[in-house]
């Protein structure tokens, strides 16, 4: 069941494949079963991106210090 489309935003977002997958890799370590608040997390993470509040790598970055 998937929650939300955040592939989509990604899209829009210009954010890579390859980078959206280290961005989702990074965010299910910190929900391993919580596939609602995985799915919310990246959203909100490539919304960040999109409105420029963050850039793609320093989501990337934040997600690895965690």
């Amino acid at each position: 069941m998937r929650y939300f489309d955040f592939e989509k935003v990604a899209r829009e977002s210009g954010i890579p494949k390859d980078k959206l997958a280290l961005l989702c890799e990074t965010l299910r370590h910190e929900f391993p079963s919580d596939e609602l608040m995985y799915e919310l997390h990246v959203l909100r993470a490539c919304l960040a991106i999109q409105r420029g509040d963050v850039t793609l790598d320093e989501a990337l970055q934040v997600g690895q210090a965690a």
